[in-house]
């Protein structure tokens, strides 16, 4: 017979709030993960953390933050085992899911699905500092101690991502004027 948790002692267990865990889905979809896997990512991220909690290790200073970069890592992870085709069919279906937070309209979807596109084409080391800086809220500091690197290359790979972000865009942008 399964062991039934009532929900109140599941929350006691669950080691992410529910604003972490909309922070964890919202950087694994904006990392490329589709819709239909996200809950699996979330899944990851507590297993990681209840693993850590289990070897006894230092809990992270700021829980989000840790679980935003460990979906990053995740999302990066998915990210380059898949074909670049299938990641925009898979970002159309994120993109025509309805958002209460969204307005919905046919020019937000084409500058959702050209974001999109631009982070795919951006190098995995940028693609992850710019959804940890603009999507996750990140601070830049916050980034270089999550990720183990200096603040200086937190700053330079979000300036060398965001050039061609930008161009990108206004390409996109003169297009469908």
């Amino acid at each position: 017979m399964p062991v039934r948790i009532r929900r109140s002692a599941r929350a006691a267990v669950d080691p992410l709030d529910a604003a972490q865990a909309d922070r964890v889905r919202a950087v694994l979809a904006l990392g490329g993960v589709p819709q239909d896997d996200l809950q699996d990512g979330l899944q990851q991220v507590r297993l990681r953390l209840l693993e850590r909690r289990a070897r006894g290790d230092e809990p992270p200073r700021d829980v989000g933050a840790w679980a935003a970069v460990v979906a990053s890592n995740l999302a990066v992870d998915w990210h380059r085992t898949k074909h670049r085709q299938e990641r925009v069919s898979e970002r159309l279906t994120l993109l025509s899911a309805p958002d209460a937070g969204f307005q919905d309209g046919p020019e937000n979807r084409l500058l959702g699905l050209a974001v999109a596109e631009a982070l795919d084409g951006l190098p995995d080391t940028q693609r992850q500092v710019l959804v940890l800086r603009y999507y996750a809220d990140l601070s830049v500091p916050q980034i270089a101690a999550e990720l183990g690197i200096p603040v200086g290359t937190v700053k330079s790979r979000l300036f060398a991502a965001a050039k061609p972000l930008r161009e990108r865009l206004r390409v996109e942008a003169e297009e469908v004027a």
